[in-house]
């Protein structure tokens, strides 16, 4: 019989395993964001340098509240939690056909035509979209050629371009982990709700969905986190009326050399990006409750 000291020393000998993961996340994560962090309580002392600490204080927090810069995080915030909920309308269905419907033979295929947008480096991808949306483009022209327009497309450099590219860009990073939710869902239980008398709607809320949500909530954070701090896609194709925080803070640290305000930004992100994870996360919680409690109820009928 193995002795609790025994148990012991083979769990501190595993836990040596994790100490490179813990070592790369000391040197690249949490030295830099605290660099970051302590950086915002500074303040630019003039022209010719970057930061500086001597003084402490919050004032580069409220500057990045303030004027234009908080229109910027607003519009930041609208962008990504309008593009989560579109890249998630999109592709909930099709993981869903994917997952029950699609032939077994051929849904590696089909996750492969997922992914061919990853073979592509994003800018490369983003800058396509920009070509397509361009007023000159070869859209603008079709549509005024098939006479649905009178004037050229003008969606480019627009909060609109913005959530066409982030919708693209993020659509495969949504289906493939809800793909993996409904997939879990054991077919069986289907076949059952459906011989129990309920229709597709009611097998669908009352069966899988309950079941799949904690994948649903996976997706949803994982296109929303990264979105709210995207860079390149409102770099091309969004202009003035698409700026987005990260734009601003990479601004401050490149063009303007201000990394006190630029780390504020960065930390204010962050913060929000929290807020906003954690609002989502109640929400969706709220949301699946009643499905939740519907399927215990299916379950002790069943069971009785």
């Amino acid at each position: 019989m193995t002795s609790t000291a025994t148990v012991t020393k083979r769990r501190q000998r595993g836990g040596l395993l994790a100490l490179p993961a813990a070592g790369w996340l000391l040197v690249f994560f949490f030295i830099p964001v605290s660099l970051v962090l302590f950086y915002s309580f500074g303040e630019k002392p003039d022209i010719f340098e970057t930061h500086s600490n001597e003084v402490f204080t919050f004032q580069r927090y409220l500057e990045a509240l303030t004027g234009s810069n908080l229109g910027i995080l607003l519009n930041s915030i609208w962008i990504g939690l309008v593009g989560t909920f579109l890249c998630l309308a999109v592709a909930m269905p099709f993981a869903y056909w994917l997952a029950t419907k699609a032939h077994p033979k051929r849904r590696g295929l089909y996750l492969a035509l997922v992914l061919v947008p990853f073979w592509t480096n994003l800018l490369v991808r983003t800058i396509g979209w920009q070509i397509i949306l361009a007023p000159e483009g070869w859209l603008s022209q079709w549509l005024m050629g098939a006479g649905l327009r009178a004037e050229p497309l003008g969606l480019l450099n627009t909060r609109e371009a913005v959530l066409i590219g982030v919708v693209y860009n993020y659509l495969p990073m949504m289906i493939l982990p809800l793909y993996v939710a409904f997939d879990r869902v054991a077919g069986n239980l289907r076949e059952a709700s459906a011989d129990l008398g309920a229709g597709r709607v009611a097998t669908f809320t009352r069966v899988t969905l309950p079941i799949a949500w904690p994948g649903i909530l996976v997706a949803i954070l994982l296109v929303f986190i990264p979105l709210m701090g995207d860079y390149i896609t409102p770099t091309v194709l969004g202009g003035a009326q698409g700026s987005m925080i990260g734009q601003l803070v990479a601004s401050q640290f490149q063009t303007a050399q201000n990394w006190a305000l630029g780390s504020a930004m960065a930390v204010l992100l962050v913060v929000v990006v929290l807020l906003l994870a954690a609002g989502i996360w109640l929400l969706t919680k709220l949301i699946a409750l009643p499905f939740q409690r519907r399927w215990r109820v299916s379950i002790e009928e069943m069971n009785s």
